[in-house]
């Protein structure tokens, strides 16, 4: 069996309430193996009979659909495709590993979505007020949040509404710690 990672957007915010042993039961019950949550709520580590990601990604968003009445964007990577994100990204080492976030998208939008998203936040300048930075990715949208996440006016709404899908975005230091969680055998 395979090591993966499920990461789920707007788990226990907005009403979203799901205790963490009510999702692993619900997930061990639907054939997933060695489920453990970590970091914090919406990371949920697990093994599963090889299966393409996108597929597992469907999988657990019906299950929090049918099982806890939970519209959640939920991506799934394995363990290779965590670390290629990580080195994918522009801004590694470029920034605090707590600014620099991966933000992961259910489909791959389009290079012209990438460049309106892009143009639209930060215009000519590559830098957006907050002093953001953007950069396309493979399955994700690559954000450098210059001094912090709070302040910024770079939201998940807009983010969707410019590339056409949902998300969850990630800090570096919580994808590496998940990444050190995850079995290096594993892909």
């Amino acid at each position: 069996m395979n090591q993966y990672v499920a990461f789920l957007g707007s788990i226990n915010v907005g009403g979203n309430r799901l205790m963490m042993e009510d999702l692993r039961n619900a997930l061990k019950y639907e054939d997933f193996e060695d489920v453990e949550t970590v970091i914090a709520s919406g990371n949920v580590l697990f093994r599963h009979d090889e299966r393409p990601t996108p597929g597992l990604s469907q999988k657990i968003a019906f299950i929090l659909k049918e099982e806890f009445d939970i519209n959640s964007v939920v991506v799934v990577r394995s363990r290779d495709e965590v670390l290629a994100a990580i080195a994918e990204n522009p801004f590694h080492g470029e920034n605090d590993d707590k600014f620099v976030h991966v933000h992961w998208l259910e489909h791959q939008p389009t290079a012209e979505q990438f460049d309106d998203l892009i143009t639209s936040f930060v215009g000519t300048t590559g830098t957006g007020r907050g002093g953001e930075r953007l950069a396309a990715g493979t399955g994700a949208l690559h954000i450098d949040f210059g001094q912090g996440v709070a302040d910024s006016k770079l939201t998940a709404p807009f983010i969707e509404r410019k590339l056409g899908t949902r998300g969850t975005a990630r800090n570096l230091r919580s994808l590496k710690r998940i990444a050190d969680k995850m079995d290096s055998s594993d892909g």
